[in-house]
């Protein structure tokens, strides 16, 4: 799969439809933030594309953000559920069968930070979406995990979008 060519479709996609901007930013950050999902989607690259056609093109940054904040919110809030449904039995389902080290990393992550591990878990791209899993694995408090998601979907939404969004614009006012 050529990642740069999908890359460029999709910031192609929201350059000529900006009116879908929000829905695709969504997609992207409930993927990315999807356990299963984010391993086969190259979400990052394609929002940080994003962010400078944002930067580049006036498209108002805040309906993105809150898009990709909502997205990788219910992404993350769908991987606790799913750990707490499956428990350790998610190591049986693709494509954690055939990395079953992701999952082990990710409870020794778990193990050592609590709350604290699936916030900053947000931030790291291979422990993105297994901290989540994890989390309902080990049964933490729904609204400890809720806290820890809302917060930090919010940071990484605007830390993955506003470095091309206002980065580019300053570096132009500065150049």
């Amino acid at each position: 799969m050529d990642f740069h060519a999908l890359t460029q479709t999709a910031v192609d996609f929201v350059r000529a439809n900006q009116g879908w901007g929000f829905l695709v930013v969504m997609a992207l950050a409930f993927g990315e933030s999807l356990a299963f999902i984010s391993l086969l989607v190259p979400a990052t690259v394609i929002l940080l594309g994003i962010g400078f056609l944002v930067g580049e093109s006036g498209i108002s940054f805040w309906p993105l953000w809150a898009a990709a904040a909502i997205g990788a919110f219910f992404g993350d809030w769908l991987s606790f559920w799913i750990g707490q449904r499956l428990k350790h039995d998610a190591v049986r389902y693709w494509p954690l069968s055939r990395n079953p080290g992701l999952l082990e990393r990710g409870h020794r992550f778990f193990e050592r930070w609590g709350t604290l591990g699936v916030f900053v878990g947000r931030f790291s791209g291979p422990l993105r979406a297994s901290m989540p899993l994890v989390a309902g694995i080990c049964e933490m408090s729904p609204v400890a995990f809720q806290l820890a998601n809302v917060t930090s979907a919010m940071l990484w939404a605007a830390s993955i979008l506003a470095p091309g969004a206002f980065g580019l614009k300053w570096l132009q006012d500065w150049i």
